[in-house]
């Protein structure tokens, strides 16, 4: 099973970078580079990862606010 910690996750066998970001932390191609300047020689490891590979992920960036607007009744 892929674990998650606050800033890593575990690879399970079979799992390539890509995969594991995606279906882990919701990473896409827009976050690789962070991820690989966290994890240096990972990509010297072939595209499939071993099972028990521990991947440095970059922390979450805080999710603004969503704004909020008054409800408007048409009828009462």
């Amino acid at each position: 099973m892929t674990g998650r910690t606050d800033a890593a996750v575990t690879a399970r066998a079979g799992d390539t970078l890509d995969e594991l970001l995606w279906r882990s932390c919701a990473l896409g191609p827009a976050d690789w580079p962070a991820v690989l300047a966290l994890n240096p020689g990972i990509a010297d490891a072939g595209p499939v990862l071993a099972a028990g590979t521990i991947v440095a992920v970059p922390p979450a960036p805080a999710t603004p606010a969503t704004p909020t607007r008054d409800l408007i009744q048409l009828w009462d």
